[in-house]
């Protein structure tokens, strides 16, 4: 075999290299598009379960006001309440919510999930959990939000 076929065959070789990187480019799109639409469904079914949550929490405890929460910051719902003490005459505003939240899709392919809760001014619970998007347990993951929520209503069924 002579130098100028063996270029010619190094040359396909080369190029046989470039199409296959392109398809592989091509083949990272359409996963990232399946993660995408992997977290919204994800996103979909988790926050339906914080909201069927929370509301039953609101709908034991008079006085908190339910919303969905839809935006920048994530899906979910929240819940808050503002009460009114009267400490040696003087009138003190004491405020209490509960936000659980799925976070919007980023590159690091992962669902997360952020709760923050305040009873009475005083935050008890600041916690973020996530899990990847293809090793995703979503029965553990609806237990969590469960188990956030009802600790949150112990909570303030003891101090309310």
């Amino acid at each position: 075999m002579d130098f100028e076929t063996r270029l010619q065959r190094a040359i396909e070789r080369g190029q046989q290299t470039r199409n296959r990187r392109g398809q592989a480019a091509i083949d990272k799109q359409m996963t990232e598009e399946e993660y995408r639409q992997l977290h919204s469904s994800l996103r979909l079914e988790l926050s339906e379960h914080i909201e069927k949550g929370i509301q039953q929490v609101s709908d034991h405890f008079p006085g908190f006001r339910y919303q969905t929460v839809v935006g920048e910051d994530g899906w979910g719902a929240r819940i808050a309440r503002d009460d009114f003490a009267m400490n040696d005459g003087k009138k003190s505003n004491l405020y209490s919510r509960l936000e659980l939240l799925i976070r919007p899709f980023s590159e690091t392919r992962i669902i997360e999930l952020t709760a923050k809760g305040t009873i009475r001014n005083k935050e008890i619970i600041s916690r973020n959990h996530f899990q990847f998007l293809d090793k995703i347990d979503i029965d553990t993951f609806s237990e969590l939000i469960d188990v956030w929520i009802l600790e949150y209503a112990e909570a303030y069924s003891a101090d309310a």
